[in-house]
């Protein structure tokens, strides 16, 4: 508050003070001078920064960035507690709550991934990503391994080959024990089929055996409905597409885990069906559930599409924000807190990659996912990217800082970056949690003031020597002066500079 501010600014006088009464009578004058000069300085600059930021300059690098160094720790109760969104507290972040999710939008391998690498020769996806995708089909599409049939087994082993052709070769193996083997029929159009249509027809073939199993392994089943639901809509047949995920929704209401709902809600967006699109978010972006940058930002689109195509950052600061205008902006800065690395995407400061199979939620990973596929709508909403780029950044101001503390979510996990090196490609620049940066100012003018400590305190210990280096720096200082007023003399008549220094 008011009263800290003056009396730290009371506090640092008084040391300073102090000081230069320690200082020999030689240099006290010129010190004495020169530090009044710098002790306004720096109550105009505090003042400013208070007002500005509602903190004190001293005390903010202080707590945030000297603390730590020092080895300072916060509260015990404050460290090990915190708010989620929903005002329940729950543990502190560690590296377990890292988890990592399966991409409801990866691309086929065959069809998409492929074909990156017969351009570019290089792999989209790390060794990391592709195991936990076998993890995932063995788990899925094997179920109990106490009663593996003999292709059962056969896909076992295809699905941690690390070579896609050995992969090819066991899917092959598998129908010739059994031509009903969906799983094989599985791999084969992830992974063998080069197009998106080849990649449909082996689906279809696929669920057609998948529905003849006995008991219908129902993951099995759900996978390759979502799949198919995919195809359609690459190929265009979006209405269609939107039906099939729609049915998958109402037949097995029990697996949100897999978010079929973000799968939907981008194919919404691409027809234009925004009000279909809020009432999908109105059912899942619910304060109980999780959250995903899809919710967030496509929240964010919707309040920011509302208002965008008028809005003028010179309008809205002479006249303040609308209220529309207040929800799109707090729609964005909900957004951006919940996963910070999206913006720079969206406005194309950053190149983007073909997007992993897996992502961590609020992590490069899952930005890069959702930027890919989401832009075009960002781009057909005409001044939507222009309200994100006029406010995105000011979201830093208003997150909680450092990163322990958070705001409307959970504080933001320190895991993320070392995860997110794990999913995506060496050849990616991995997008860490954006720092806060001080403005040039006041780094300036931390430099002025401790460069003048210092030299109030060689003054105090050297005075002598100190003195000699003075003179020469001052003379040398204004040499170039000195042969400039030389030259001028030299070139016009002494009776001018007679009647210049009478003027």
């Amino acid at each position: 508050n008011d009263y800290n501010f003056f009396v730290l600014l009371y506090c640092y006088s008084s040391t300073a003070s102090v000081f230069l009464n320690t200082l020999t009578p030689k240099f006290y004058v010129a010190l004495t001078g020169t530090s009044s000069l710098i002790s306004g300085l720096i109550l105009i600059f505090e003042w400013w920064y208070f007002r500005k930021y509602g903190t004190s300059f001293i005390e903010q690098v202080s707590v945030s960035h000297l603390r730590p160094l020092l080895g300072g720790v916060e509260n015990s109760s404050s460290a090990g507690l915190f708010s989620s969104v929903n005002g329940d507290t729950e543990p502190r972040t560690n590296v377990a709550e890292c988890k990592v999710w399966r991409n409801p939008l990866n691309l086929f391998r065959g069809a998409e991934y492929s074909r990156y690498t017969w351009v570019t020769g290089k792999e989209p996806l790390t060794y990391y990503d592709m195991n936990l995708s076998a993890q995932d089909h063995q788990t899925f599409f094997l179920g109990d391994t106490q009663q593996l049939r003999p292709e059962d087994s056969v896909m076992q082993k295809a699905w941690r080959e690390r070579n896609p052709q050995a992969r090819i070769r066991a899917a092959y193996q598998a129908i010739e024990l059994n031509r009903e083997c969906a799983a094989a029929y599985v791999l084969l159009a992830e992974e063998e089929a080069t197009t998106i249509t080849e990649a449909e027809r082996l689906f279809k073939q696929a669920l057609k055996s998948g529905m003849k199993l006995s008991g219908k392994d129902t993951n099995l089943v759900v996978y390759i409905k979502r799949r198919l639901a995919m195809c359609a809509r690459k190929l265009g047949r979006i209405k269609e597409a939107v039906k099939m995920m729609r049915d998958l929704m109402k037949e097995f209401p029990l697996l949100g885990m897999l978010n079929i709902h973000e799968n939907l809600l981008e194919a919404l967006l691409e027809l234009q069906a925004y009000a279909d699109v809020q009432a999908v978010l109105a059912k899942y972006d619910d304060i109980s559930l999780p959250k995903s940058a899809t919710i967030c930002y496509t929240s964010a689109l919707l309040k920011a599409r509302a208002v965008s195509d008028k809005f003028s950052p010179e309008a809205a600061s002479r006249r303040g924000l609308s209220t529309a205008e207040m929800n799109a902006v707090e729609a964005i800065h909900r957004a951006v807190e919940f996963n910070p690395h999206v913006p720079k995407y969206l406005l194309e400061m950053k190149s983007l990659i073909l997007p992993p199979e897996h992502i961590l939620k609020r992590g490069d990973s899952e930005a890069v996912a959702y930027a890919f596929f989401h832009l075009q709508h960002w781009k057909r909403a005409e001044g939507a990217l222009n309200l994100l780029h006029c406010t995105w950044e000011g979201t830093f101001r208003i997150i909680p800082y450092p990163l322990e503390k958070g705001h409307l979510f959970y504080p933001y996990p320190g895991c993320t970056e070392t995860a997110d090196r794990e999913l995506l490609p060496s050849f990616h620049e991995v997008s860490v949690y954006p720092k806060k940066e001080l403005p040039f100012f006041i780094l300036f003018t931390a430099g002025l003031c401790s460069f003048c400590a210092m030299l109030a305190m060689l003054t105090h210990q050297f005075p002598e020597l100190m003195g000699v280096f003075v003179k020469a720096f001052f003379s040398t200082l204004f040499a170039p002066l000195g042969f400039f007023a030389d030259k001028m003399e030299s070139f016009m008549p002494s009776c001018l500079w007679h009647q210049l220094a009478n003027v």
